[in-house]
Order: C-alpha cells, then structure tokens, then sequence
C-alpha cells in the first residue's frame, strides 16, 4: 500500500474549481477504505501526541501535524493531542525536539524524533494497532527473553527515508517496547530532520541502532538476535560462538517440518522459484537471511520491467512478495546454517530443521568491496555500498561514487538528486553502463574522473575526509575530498552454501548450471544473480521459474536413479 501520494480525481467541467481549491491530503482516497478496514479491530484507544515549534522543521511539523489528523479522522480509536515545546507536558516526557511523535504514553514509552516519512509511515501504522490491540508481535523465543530482562533499555534507530531496511529495525525497537513498557523504551530518529543528533552519534550509514547510547547494532538484524543483544549488550555473534565452543549441537532442540521444496533467497529468483514449485503441486518455503528483495529493493527507480515504465525497486518487490506470500511461507530474517545430503535434503536455521527433498539456491550477490586501505575502518562512517540508504546523510555535502557500470551512475543521480555534490571516479575512459544513464549523466552536469583509481580512503574522528585517487596512465596520486565514498563496482555471488556442498563454480566464483537450472548435484539446482549472467530482473525470474519446474520434473522423474541403472 502507498500510504502517501496525489490523488488523480476525477473532475468535471463543473468541478474544476472547487476541485482546485480543495485542500491536498496526505493519506490518498484510494487508501481510507484499505486503512478503515486495517483499524476495524482496534481495542483500546490510541493517543498520538504531537509536539513542534513553530521556528524549527516548519514543513516537517506540518506533515506530522496533518498525518495525526487524518489518521484520527478515520477511526475515533485514533485520538491527537497537539502540544508546543515549552508545554508541562514536553517538559514532562523530555521532549526538546520538533517534531516528535509519541505514542500512547501514557502506557508506552515510544516516539519519533521527526515526522514519519516514507516507508517509516507503514510502521507507525501498524504500531498503532499493535498499541491498541496490546500485541507485541514478538514469536515466542523472544518473548521468553525480553521477560529476563532487569535493567531498563533506551533504543535508538537512526533512519532515511528511502532505506528499506531501516522500517525492519524500527519495528524491532517498537515490538520490545510494547512487550516491556516497564524497561524498554524506543524512539525512531530521522537523520534527514534530527541531523544535530545523528552528528553527536556518527551515523554514517543507516539503520543504525544505539541501545544505552552504549551500544550499537549497524543495519537490520534478525529480530531474535536483536532482543538478544538488546538483553545482554553483547554481539549475539559472540554469544553463539561461545555456545558452540561449549559443545552444544545444532540440531538441539529446533522443530522439524517437512516440505518438497526449500528456496534461499527472497529476491526475483526466489520468489518466483517458491510460486511456480507450488503451482506445480508441490510445497515450499522461502528462506531469507537478510529482508526481502535483494539489490532490486535498493533501486530507486527500475525502468525496465516489462509492464511498468517506472516502477521503485521497493514496490516492485513489495508486489511480487505478496504474490509469493499467496502461494508460498516467505521467511524474513531466517538464514540457512548447514545443508546435510542424504536420502532427504536437510536444511539447518537457527530455529528449524527443514527436511526437503530439493533445494534452490538464489541467494544473490553482495557488493564488490575496493580492497583499499579504510575502506573497513570508515564503512558506517562514510563508506558505503548503498546510495538509497545513505544517501540523505549527505545532501548538502560532497560524495563520490566508484565505478562505470548501471549501478554507478544511478547512484550518481539518485545523489544529485538529492542535492549532494558527487563525483564519479571510474578506472577505464568511458563508463560501461547503459547510454541513457551515461547521457543523464552528461545532462545532469556529474563530474567525472576517468582513468583513474582510488588507492585508499582517509579520514579523521571517525568520518571520511578524502579519498586517494592514482592516475592510470602516469601514476600519479592526488587527494580529492570528500564526505562519502560509494562504492558500486560490482558484485560477488554469495555462494557459501554452495560451497559447502561442493557444487561447481565457473572461473568467476559463480554456480554453474545447465539450461535447466540444475546444478552438478542432483536436487540442488540455482537462480538468478548466484548463477552469473545478465544481471536483470527479468532474468531472475526466468532462472526462478525454470528451476522450480526442473524440479517438479526431477522429483517425478528423478534422472540420477536412471543414471544409475544405466
């Protein structure tokens, strides 16, 4: 659902001025019957509390101020209170920001600090339910943890606008508030607005998550391991390699279900793969370690879906999740631990043992890191892989973008668009991406430094001033500042899992397969971005379907037992 948006109505000769003096709403037409239905089952009433001033943030106050009054205006579960910076009750809940939002305090401890924007509005709506109906959300292993908790928690989740993982993060922080209004208290910072505190934490990157302002989670993490970390102030990471090392075995413990078809990764190949597996007549469940959508969810805007002239990344993927969801469990945020071959296809989470009989791996590509000095040292703190979570960090300030391909130079615009001075450095003469983006480019007015090469990233108290950049042709070095450095030269397969069972990979690290998307084992079989090629959508989604009807084929007719007898 796009919660905010114009709305096209439908004017006649005679209306067309009234039309034009009608006041422009945030929530569109098309949306209050969706959202009337969304808050039928309401329980208890819901106060959203607003506080401004009226010399800071004018147009934020404004969108928050508005969006409170038209939540309201839909159900009388839904109460505003309005209230100034200098009020009692600001100085009563330490309220210093404008705009802040809170959230029935009265009974939870749950704010913004800056209006609710982009896919950030999603959450609040459904935290206002869950306020209401006194659901947390949390699965039961979490539940179990927070109730061990003795010391109070202050959460803080910096986000943009654009990040699709930041919604993930904050919905975590907001879950445990609910759970625990008695210790955990959560507030969603936007860094666009609240820069004065973004700069006290050195947000460089987001979701970037403060507990205590002690410590810190960067990105979106699995909701288990958050509350755990949440409770201990410790990296879930090390805690499970302790418990490793104490002896204790993977399979203790975790449920067991059974099911034809096991698919890793929730990107176009992968959701596809889960559909076609189950329209073939067989069952299936879609494990994704990270959020869903892969790299097309950090796209701004893909233009090249058939069907669509323009389309974000996210809502493409928003679209074709919920069709998969129709037919396939998508797992959000449950990874693949250790596959085991036998007469069953054994796939080992950190909750559950699925026993399979066939397993497909689109588990994508990550991005191709420089390999230069200060890229690890500054990553989160001005190096960054994507424009669409961070970029907001830098408008106003100066960034540069490494590499030539398609990726690199949307980057370069959704920046300029942003209003950040970039540059674009890239090793060869001309870049390799697609002509109308290298013609955007051009018209845009981007500077370029071509046939050349960053050689480190440096920076001072924890940020990025510069970057070295060597010349190819003479090899000469100079320093070019800078506040950011995005990187966009690549990617590599993640094939860990493939590695493990021993599947062969071509020259470049990727799975090979045979037109049928079956891999050198028989069972396994890959898709989409892991498997090399043309990296489109469009691809992706024909490598997800052909695997899943290769399997259908296979299970019926298995060709390795007929290898056998041969």
């Amino acid at each position: 659902m796009a919660l905010f948006g114009s709305d096209k109505d439908k004017k006649s000769k005679d209306g067309k001025k009234a039309a034009q003096h009608k006041p422009k709403r945030l929530i569109p037409e098309d949306n209050l019957e969706e959202l009337t239905n969304f808050f039928e089952p309401m329980q208890e009433p819901v106060e959203l509390v607003v506080f401004t001033d009226p010399k800071r943030n004018a147009p934020y106050n404004t969108f928050m101020e508005s969006l409170c009054r038209e939540l309201a205006e839909i159900t009388p579960k839904i109460m505003t209170h309005f209230e100034t910076l200098e009020s009692d009750a600001a100085k009563l809940h330490g309220v210093d920001f404008s705009p802040t939002l809170l959230l029935a305090p009265d009974r939870y401890k749950i704010r913004y600090l800056g209006a609710p924007l982009g896919e950030e509005a999603r959450t609040l709506i459904e935290t206002i339910m869950r306020l209401s109906v006194g659901k947390s959300g949390l699965g039961q292993i979490s539940r179990q943890l927070l109730a061990e908790l003795e010391e109070k928690r202050d959460v803080k989740v910096f986000v943009s606008p654009s990040c699709p993982y930041c919604p993930g993060q904050v919905s975590h922080a907001f879950h445990c508030a609910i759970e625990r209004p008695d210790l955990v208290s959560a507030a969603c910072v936007d860094i666009s607005q609240h820069t004065e505190l973004a700069d006290k934490f050195h947000v460089g990157s987001v979701p970037h998550t403060f507990v205590n302002d002690e410590f810190s989670m960067l990105g979106l993490v699995p909701e288990e391991r958050f509350v755990v970390e949440l409770v201990t102030l410790k990296s879930a990471e090390d805690l499970m390699a302790r418990q490793h090392e104490a002896g204790l075995d993977m399979g203790g413990g975790l449920d067991v279900k059974e099911v034809d078809v096991v698919v890793a990764g929730a990107g176009p190949a992968g959701l596809t793969a889960a559909m076609y597996a189950v329209r073939s007549g067989l069952s299936a469940v879609v494990l994704e370690k990270n959020v869903i959508g892969g790299q097309v969810a950090l796209t701004p805007v893909v233009e090249n879906y058939p069907g669509f002239s323009n389309v974000p990344g996210k809502q493409l993927m928003e679209m074709i999740a919920a069709q998969a969801r129709s037919y396939a469990e998508v797992h959000e945020g449950e990874g693949i631990e250790e596959v085991k071959l036998g007469k069953h296809v054994e796939v080992y989470t950190d909750k559950t043992v699925y026993v399979a009989r066939a397993l497909i791996l689109a588990t994508g590509a990550a991005w191709k890191k420089l390999g230069v000095p200060g890229e690890d040292r500054y990553f989160g703190f001005g190096v960054s892989y994507c424009s669409t979570c961070d970029g907001y960090l830098y408008r106003e300030k100066k960034a540069v973008v490494v590499g030539g391909g398609n990726t690199a130079l949307t980057d370069a615009l959704h920046l300029k668009n942003l209003g950040v001075d970039v540059t674009v450095i890239h090793r060869r003469g001309q870049f390799r991406a697609e002509k109308h983006l290298v013609d955007a480019v051009t018209k845009e007015g981007v500077a370029t430094i071509l046939n050349a090469v960053v050689t480190e990233i440096v920076g001072e108290d924890n940020k990025v001033t510069g970057v070295k950049v060597q010349d190819v042709a003479d090899g000469t070095e100079r320093l070019v500042g800078t506040d950011a450095v995005f990187v966009a030269i690549g990617f590599i397969p993640n094939t860990e899992i493939a590695e493990e069972l021993g599947l062969a990979l071509d020259t470049d690290g990727f799975i090979k397969t045979d037109r049928a998307k079956r891999t050198s084992i028989p069972r396994i079989y890959a898709a989409g971005d892991v498997t090399g090629g043309a990296r489109q959508i469009v691809t992706a989604v024909g490598d997800g379907s052909t695997a899943a009807l290769s399997a259908f084929e296979d299970l019926a007719h298995p060709y390795w037992k007929k290898e056998k007898t041969a």
